[in-house]
């Protein structure tokens, strides 16, 4: 894996491969845990309570329940891998000289409510989408609501497209 020295920042940030090579690693969440685990060979100062006072300000997305296998395993929280882009954008932000609430009036924080938009609609859209191949539609009602659905899913990607570049152009410096 690249680390990006950043001596001008004095950090050792993810190069953008390695972003991605996280996001397709964990494409199904991190726990808080392993995002810090990430961090920590880094030299970036990342404590737990650092991490929930950027969740609990809206600067990275909340975790969502997922049971564990195995009988009595209980849940975890898995935060969406961009959690750590995120985190990564940010520390590049304060190092640079910016507070939390210079961050905030960014567009990481925006991004943040958009990215839980999106995948708010992807998941009742997926929904939408077992109900209509698990009930007992006709074949043309079938056809016509999907037909449908995918007519929503490329209306919505268009919708967070547009909510992000008009993010942008606001909160840009």
């Amino acid at each position: 894996m690249n680390i990006v020295h950043s001596k001008e920042f004095g950090l050792d940030l993810l190069a953008p491969g390695e972003l991605e090579q996280i996001e397709k690693r964990f494409a199904n969440g991190l726990s808080a845990r392993a995002i810090l685990e990430i961090f920590q060979p880094r030299g970036v100062r990342l404590s737990e309570a650092t991490f929930r006072k950027y969740v609990q300000s809206g600067l990275l997305p909340r975790s969502r329940r997922v049971g564990r296998k195995g009988k009595h395993r209980g849940s975890q929280g898995l935060y969406p891998v961009e959690a750590v882009r995120r985190i990564n954008a940010i520390k590049k932000m304060m190092a640079q000289g910016l507070t939390l609430e210079d961050i905030r009036r960014s567009f990481v924080f925006y991004k943040n409510h958009i990215d839980q938009v999106q995948r708010g609609i992807l998941e009742v859209l997926q929904e939408f989408e077992s109900e209509v191949t698990g009930r007992p539609f006709g074949q043309r009602r079938k056809q016509e609501l999907m037909h449908q659905l995918h007519s929503l899913k490329g209306r919505a990607s268009e919708l967070v497209r547009d909510v992000s570049n008009f993010g942008s152009a606001v909160t840009a410096i």
